[in-house]
């Protein structure tokens, strides 16, 4: 039994030297992960102030008839049809007429102008013989009371004429129309077309307290809207008021926006960037790259393979992008795709 225990320890003390004579050696390669570079470069960025209103117009008026009579909706010229919803109408222009023979018969018209003609030439006939004597001061001064009086007369006659016809006071666009068949019969005071001008428009926004002593008049701001997705239009600060509200710690702005091609409608509801302030040729990176964590921000860049994890300061920043302060030099290659699960000193492959 003895030697038989002995031999089976001979053979395993063997084994053992042989497996420590010949040790197995694993080595584990780390696998490159493919990653999208861009170079570091300098833009400019602004501070801005996101913030949201409805467009209204600066003029708005609705024109109502000023005297009884038969309604008559007249041609407009540029489109040689009845005037519409949505026609632009000059300052003076005659969009309805009212009309009334009875009415105009009973001014008189050519009666009073005959009559200004008639005091007209009797003053200057009394002038000419005061100059030479033939008739007293008195006769003067009657002479041209006549014709003050016939002056007076005519221009009362073509006032009460010109309220027969709804007249734009100022340019814009026909809004409202009020269907009326021509030659009905209606009534002074009767709504007869609303028109606006907006080609100046405003927005009433209320601001964030802590950016009351930033904001300032003629600030400049982009307006957009969704139905203009790749436009935007220009606006600036025209209003401000210099109280905070204690319910909403706001304060209000008004912003006056060029829309002189009417591109935006009254009503419409559009997003409103207040530029505050802009930095030019800093470096500016995408935010969606920058790896936030209780550590700090981060961005990840190339050198020689390897990703490098940089520490990195923001200054601007917007919904899309960020000014880099520190961390990144000009002409870094910057990881744009693929750096969700790197890490410090990962191997990694460029690719397009």
């Amino acid at each position: 039994m003895k030697s038989i225990y002995q031999n089976f320890v001979l053979i395993a003390l063997v084994g053992l030297a042989t497996a420590c004579s010949n040790p197995t050696t694993t080595t584990t390669t780390e696998v490159a992960t493919p990653v999208t570079v861009e170079d570091v470069k300098t833009s400019s960025i602004e501070k801005i102030i996101n913030t949201t209103g409805t467009l209204l117009s600066t003029k708005t008026t609705t024109l109502n008839t000023l005297m009884a009579g038969k309604y008559k909706l007249l041609i407009n010229p540029r489109t040689q049809r009845p005037f519409a919803l949505g026609d632009v109408v000059e300052a003076g222009q005659t969009v309805i007429e009212m009309d009334d023979a009875e009415f105009v018969l009973g001014i008189g018209l050519e009666t009073q102008k005959l009559n200004l003609e008639i005091a007209q030439k009797n003053n200057q006939k009394q002038q000419s013989l005061y100059e030479k004597g033939g008739v007293t001061e008195l006769d003067i001064r009657n002479s041209e009371v006549s014709y003050l009086n016939a002056k007076t007369s005519l221009d009362k006659a073509n006032l009460q004429l010109a309220k027969m016809q709804v007249k734009a006071p100022f340019k814009g666009v026909i809004t409202d129309l009020t269907y009326v068949t021509n030659g009905t019969q209606v009534s002074s005071g009767t709504a007869a077309v609303t028109l606006m001008d907006y080609s100046v428009m405003t927005i009433d926004v209320n601001l964030p307290e802590k950016y009351i002593n930033e904001v300032k008049i003629d600030q400049p701001v982009k307006i957009m809207n969704y139905t203009l997705p790749d436009d935007t239009l220009h606006g600036v600060i025209k209003e401000l008021s210099p109280a905070v509200s204690s319910e909403t710690r706001t304060f209000k702005g008004v912003i006056s926006v060029d829309n002189s091609a009417l591109k935006l409608r009254p009503g419409m509801f559009a997003k409103a960037d207040i530029v505050l302030d802009s930095h030019v040729g800093v470096i500016v990176i995408p935010k969606e790259i920058i790896v936030s964590n209780q550590r700090g921000k981060s961005v990840f860049v190339v050198d020689n393979g390897t990703a490098v994890e940089k520490r990195i300061s923001i200054g601007f920043d917007t919904q899309t992008q960020a000014e880099v302060l520190t961390g990144l030099t000009v002409g870094d290659q910057m990881v744009t795709k693929g750096f969700e699960t790197l890490r410090n000193r990962s191997k990694v492959k460029i690719v397009k």
